[in-house]
């Protein structure tokens, strides 16, 4: 029983990744905007639970939001970077479409025998600070990593005289840093004042290391991405 958390989020990043690229395999580049949609919203909600797993107190919502970097890699690789900054604006748009729906359900009086009000409002009244949070370290860590991974495609392509490769090098040469950046600036703004010292250290800590295996992970994928890409050019048509 004592390991169903690891088995679990193990298990995570082989589902959520292997879900965006089956999103883009059926449906494209619709398909990549969708997921940045449900990845941004969902690991903020899921961001609020608090687990223990490998030995350390963790959030949930960073398997999830790492494969948002997955999303603008893919984006990056095939349609570019107009396209890649694209699929940030959408996530930023979804997020605050989200604040805005969530924080008007409480202008509502429930009903005498409602049942659900409570709970919900329990879950939602901390979603403006996490949201916020999120938000604007999605922002900068998003923007950071298009940025990066174009800036280190057009160095090793330069040196190389080839487009095609390093793609190891510019997926992992951005993500791990603005990574980085995500685990630090989200959890700083949206937990500090809420956990414990000690907690808050473990989660900076424990949250890059997951991020650490993600983006080593996600190599893979993206490489398939591509491997499908070049199946399939109709794909890129969309």
């Amino acid at each position: 029983m004592s390991f169903i958390n690891e088995i679990l989020m193990l298990a995570s990043i082989f589902v959520f990744f292997g879900a965006l690229v089956g999103f883009f395999r059926f449906f494209g580049k619709a398909g990549i905007y969708a997921w940045t949609v449900i990845c941004t919203i969902a690991a903020n909600i899921e961001v609020l639970i608090l687990v223990h797993a490998f030995g350390m107190d963790t959030t949930l919502g960073n398997v999830l939001f790492a494969s948002s970097f997955l999303a603008t890699d893919i984006m990056s690789e095939l349609y570019g970077k107009k396209e890649a900054n694209r699929c940030v604006k959408i996530g930023i748009a979804a997020n605050i479409a989200f604040i805005l729906i969530s924080q008007s359900w409480f202008l509502y009086l429930p009903a005498g025998d409602d049942t659900m009000s409570g709970p919900i409002r329990t879950v939602f009244s901390n979603t403006p600070r996490v949201m916020l949070s999120s938000l604007f370290a999605y922002v900068v860590c998003e923007i950071y990593d298009v940025w990066a991974y174009h800036f280190i495609w057009s160095k090793t392509e330069k040196m190389t005289g080839d487009k095609r490769r390093f793609l190891w090098l510019r997926n992992n040469g951005s993500t791990l840093v603005s990574q980085l950046i995500n685990v630090v600036v989200f959890n700083m703004l949206a937990f500090f004042g809420v956990f414990p010292a000690s907690v808050l250290v473990q989660i900076l800590v424990f949250g890059y290391l997951i991020f650490i295996a993600t983006s080593l992970v996600d190599t893979p994928f993206l490489y398939l991405a591509r491997k499908i890409a070049e199946k399939h050019p109709e794909l890129l048509e969309n």
